[in-house]
């Protein structure tokens, strides 16, 4: 068995196959240099200094697992029903099941100036130590790590500005009414929040936005997305529409192959789509489907998805799949310190986020992994417990 990618995903396959009784060779190949890592502490606990890694447990002796670190993939080829080759900067994989978790690769904007990602260890501490005091930094893109980045430098004294191109804040992946209530997080911040602004380059020690305007800055922070990493796959008759393609099983159309994590989109039922997200919950959860279907199983991945951002002083969750809704449910006044959105399909919920609302979230998860209805009007008070809204 061959695992493509270092992160959690493929930490998480290598040991599921072990537990799941496969005894064979096993390999993984990592991008990386480091062994592999959580993402999410990286923009929060990492970034303001209260950790230096973000480590993932593991006992490489008992998983005895051939770890190939800074080892890139380069090629899928030759690939039938009995297995296949990955190539890579090192060699050759011979494989008879292949397990892709090559994750996402920040976007950049035009320009030859500096500009900074953070979706590494090294991006983390490199920009931790960037941060500093009366320091002026741009971030390109107010999504959910713009938000983060942002935090964290106001927080140690920079002067911080935040160029969106959409809207309002998270607008590339929330309705702009949704987002919209946190732009008042970036004021009282003392950050100044610029939405519906465009950046044409990244120069040396300024940003140029799409009128020609000139923001000076000391450290630019480009946050505008991810694209999943698939290009070595090109030739390989994997089928890709931004990410692999997968089945509920998450196999491929190449039989001996499976996709997991931030590259691949599976086929919901749920939903009645195909789903793609970024999220740290996929990458945990569905490498023990890819696992147990490589050693013969037929289980299905078809999960409720989860989120988590902390910006601002505040905790951020999210829950479900917003795109399939057909109406929008309030609980709560956006302009109090907690409050909740909930997307219905039908008198289904399909989509929740909670801004320091745990126990919304997490009757509003319960709910949707059991496909509860909910009354619409009794959803709307948020006096009431979530599970209390349940259609009876």
């Amino acid at each position: 068995m061959v695992v493509v990618g270092g992160g959690l995903a493929g930490l998480r396959v290598v040991t599921e196959l072990r537990d799941r009784g496969y005894a064979g060779q096993l390999t993984l190949l990592g991008a990386e240099r480091h062994p592999p890592y959580d993402r999410p502490p990286l923009s929060k606990a990492v970034l303001s200094g209260a950790a230096d890694n973000s480590t993932l447990d593991a006992d490489w002796t008992a998983l005895n697992v051939q770890l190939l670190l800074g080892k890139t993939a380069t090629a899928l080829r030759d690939v039938i029903d009995a297995g296949g080759v990955v190539e890579t900067d090192a060699g050759f994989l011979d494989f008879t099941g292949c397990v892709i978790a090559t994750g996402a690769t920040p976007v950049r904007l035009p320009g030859a100036g500096r500009q900074r990602v953070l979706r590494t260890i090294d991006d983390a501490l490199a920009l931790r130590a960037a941060l500093r005091p009366d320091a002026r930094v741009v971030v390109v893109g107010a999504g959910w790590i713009g938000a983060e980045v942002a935090t964290a430098a106001a927080t140690v004294g920079c002067r911080v500005t935040v160029v969106e191109a959409t809207d309002a804040p998270l607008g590339g992946v929330l309705p702009a009414e949704v987002g919209a209530p946190t732009a008042r997080w970036y004021a009282d911040s003392g950050v100044d929040l610029r939405t519906n602004t465009r950046v044409a380059a990244v120069h040396d020690a300024r940003v140029e936005l799409d009128d020609g305007t000139l923001l000076p800055a000391d450290e630019v922070v480009t946050a505008v997305g991810v694209r999943p990493e698939t290009g070595w796959l090109a030739g390989s008759l994997l089928p890709v529409d931004r990410a692999i393609l997968v089945s509920p099983e998450l196999r491929t159309a190449l039989p001996p192959v499976y996709a997991v994590g931030d590259c691949a989109a599976w086929e919901s039922a749920r939903y009645a789509s195909r789903v793609h997200v970024e999220h740290w919950d996929t990458a945990l959860r569905a490498p023990a489907v890819a696992a147990a279907n490589l050693l013969g199983g037929r289980e299905r991945y078809d999960p409720v998805p989860y989120f988590w951002s902390e910006q601002f002083g505040r905790i951020v969750q999210y829950a479900g799949y917003h795109r399939v809704a057909d109406r929008l449910v309030w609980r709560g006044d956006s302009k109090d310190s907690s409050w909740t959105v909930c997307w219905l399909r039908r008198d289904s919920l399909v989509a929740v986020l909670t801004v320091d609302r745990p126990r919304d979230l997490a009757q509003a998860r319960r709910a949707m992994e059991r496909g509860e209805q909910v009354d619409a009007d009794r959803l709307a008070d948020p006096n009431l417990a979530l599970r209390d809204t349940l259609a009876r």
